[in-house]
C-alpha cells in the first residue's frame, strides 16, 4: 500500500466522535446515515472489501452495500470470511448460500500455517500447538507482537494468541493479498465496550501492525433492537417475495408466513435456535430457545453466549487489528 495512502481519500475521521445510538432516535434516522456511510465507502476506496461473518451485523451490512451498488451503479465488493477452522456448519452454509444469491464474490481468509499443523496432526479444538512449529511469520506475531513467552498455545479461538493468529493474522495477511484499501464492517457502539469510542471512517495506517487501510462501519448507529426491527420490517420484506411488503415478525421458524421456508429468509438459522450472538462452535451457546429477537434484549448481555476470556480482551485485541 502507497506509503501516502490517506491523501487521495475526502472523509471525515471525526463523523459520529462523541455521539451513540440515542442520536439517531429514529429508525429511518439511522437507515439514511447506513447509507450515506456505505456510499462514501463505496466511492471513496479503490479496492474496497466487506467483512461478512454470517451474523446479523455484518449481513445487515452487506444488504445496505447491495441496495446501494444496484441503486447507484458501484462494483460491489468482495465479502471476506475468515475461516478460523471453528465454525458451525450452519454458517459456512448460509454465507455460500447467500453469496450466491445476492452475486457476492466471496473469498475466504485463512491462516493456513496453523491449520496445515491442526490438519497434520489431528489436532482438536483446546490441543497444544507449539509455537516452535509456527512459521517465522506466525512465530514473529506470538513472540514480538503479543510478547508471548509459552511453549505452546490452545488451539482455541476465542483466547489471545488464538484469535490473534485465527482472525487477526489471517485478516491482515488477506487485506495485504488483495491490496484491500477499506474494510466495511458491521460493528456497533452498544455491541461491546472497545467499539463505543468508534467512528464512521476510521484509520488504520500504522505499517507496523497491519496493511494500512480504513474501517468503513455503516451500522454504528444502530442496537441490536433496531437491528432486529429492520431485518423483519424491511431486508426480509424486501428480499422475499412471499414475505408481507409491511414486515412481520414470526415467533419461530415454524410460524413464517405461508410461501415462505426458514431458507428462504436471509437470517442464520443460529438465530431461530436461539443463539444471541455467533462465535466459534466450541465456545459459543444459545442463551435460550426463544429465537434472537424475541429475547428480552433490554436486560440480557447480547454476547452472554460467548467466552469471556476473549471478551475481556477485545481492547488490546483490536489494537492489533480485530474487528
Amino acid at each position: 500500500m502507497s506509503a501516502d495512502f490517506p491523501e487521495y481519500l475526502d472523509v471525515d475521521y471525526t463523523d459520529g466522535e462523541g455521539e451513540d445510538p440515542a442520536d439517531y432516535p429514529r429508525l429511518p434516522d439511522k437507515i439514511e446515515k447506513a447509507i450515506d456511510v456505505t456510499r462514501a465507502g463505496l466511492e471513496q476506496y479503490d479496492n474496497p472489501a466487506v467483512m461478512w461473518t454470517g451474523g446479523k451485523d455484518s449481513t445487515l451490512t452487506l444488504y445496505f452495500i447491495n441496495q446501494v451498488a444496484e441503486k447507484y451503479g458501484y462494483e460491489k465488493p468482495t465479502a471476506v470470511f475468515i475461516d478460523h477452522y471453528q465454525h458451525f456448519d450452519e454458517i459456512t452454509d448460509f454465507i455460500e448460500h447467500w453469496a450466491d444469491e445476492w452475486d457476492i464474490d466471496l473469498v475466504y481468509a485463512r491462516n493456513e500455517d496453523v491449520g496445515s499443523y491442526v490438519d497434520e496432526h489431528g489436532l482438536e479444538p483446546g490441543d497444544d500447538i507449539p509455537v516452535s512449529e509456527l512459521s517465522e511469520h506466525n512465530q514473529h506475531h506470538v513472540r514480538e507482537i503479543l510478547e508471548y513467552e509459552e511453549d505452546s498455545f490452545p488451539f482455541l479461538l476465542d483466547t489471545y494468541v488464538g484469535n490473534h493468529l485465527l482472525k487477526t493474522v489471517a485478516l491482515n495477511d488477506a487485506l495485504e493479498e488483495h491490496g484491500i484499501d477499506g474494510v466495511i464492517s458491521g460493528v456497533r457502539w452498544d455491541e461491546q465496550e472497545a467499539r463505543a469510542d468508534e467512528t464512521f471512517f476510521s484509520a488504520r495506517h500504522d505499517p507496523d501492525i497491519y496493511p494500512p487501510h480504513d474501517r468503513i462501519q455503516p451500522i454504528l448507529q444502530f442496537d441490536e433492537a433496531d437491528v432486529w426491527d429492520v431485518f423483519w420490517n424491511y431486508v426480509v420484506p424486501d428480499t422475499v417475495e412471499a414475505f408481507p411488503e409491511d414486515g412481520y415478525v414470526p415467533e419461530s421458524a415454524d410460524d413464517l408466513p405461508e410461501g415462505v421456508e426458514q431458507d428462504d429468509v436471509p437470517i442464520s438459522p443460529k438465530y431461530f435456535a436461539g443463539f444471541r450472538s455467533l462465535g466459534s462452535e466450541v465456545s459459543t451457546e444459545k442463551t435460550t430457545d426463544e429465537p434472537a429477537w424475541l429475547q428480552d434484549l433490554d436486560n440480557t448481555t447480547e454476547r452472554a453466549g460467548r467466552a469471556q476470556d476473549k471478551e475481556d480482551l477485545m481492547e488490546r485485541l483490536r489494537d492489533l487489528g480485530y474487528m
